[in-house]
């Protein structure tokens, strides 16, 4: 494990990554990713107004949908993962805000720049996911860019061609 405190003993940086930063990791892969079809289709086949809110629906339905699924899967007692109420509101959490954040440039009603600042607003996190794994679960920079970036690339053109369909 790369970051976790370099203080900390191996067990606590362990418990850490199991418990809060797994995750947070899968929620923010989740919201970045799974949202991205949805609020760019809406895009171009709606506009600003209707991405905004498609966006944030997705954000918030997401949300709730991995929050749950976490907390369901494993109560923790076999697997040390800790307390499964705590992983699915992380990660819930972290599903929220990486669906949200490339969902916000839609309230710019300009959907060229729109599009162009969410398109900015997606890369800076992929940059972030693959910067987290890096530092927390020791996967190389360059490495965990380009598994991200295809990852999202790939979704983000389901939407646009959906839109554009």
């Amino acid at each position: 494990m790369a970051v976790v405190g370099y203080n900390v003993a191996p067990e606590r940086r362990r418990a850490v990554v199991l418990r809060v930063v797994q995750p947070a990791l899968v929620g923010l892969i989740d919201g970045t990713v799974s949202t991205l079809a949805p609020i760019f289709a809406t895009a171009y086949l709606a506009g600003s107004h209707a991405a905004l809110l498609v966006g944030l629906a997705s954000a918030l339905g997401a949300g709730i949908s991995m929050g749950l699924s976490e907390a369901l899967s494993d109560d923790g007692s076999i697997t040390g993962r800790g307390n499964a109420a705590v992983r699915g509101a992380i990660t819930g959490l972290a599903t929220l805000v990486g669906g949200s954040l490339h969902a916000l440039p839609f309230l710019i009603g300009h959907l060229h720049t729109a599009l162009l600042v969410a398109y900015t607003v997606v890369a800076c996190e992929l940059v972030a996911i693959a910067w987290i794994r890096k530092a927390f679960l020791g996967i190389a920079l360059g490495r965990s860019l380009l598994q991200v970036t295809v990852g999202g690339v790939i979704v983000a053109a389901v939407g646009a061609l959906i839109g554009h369909g």
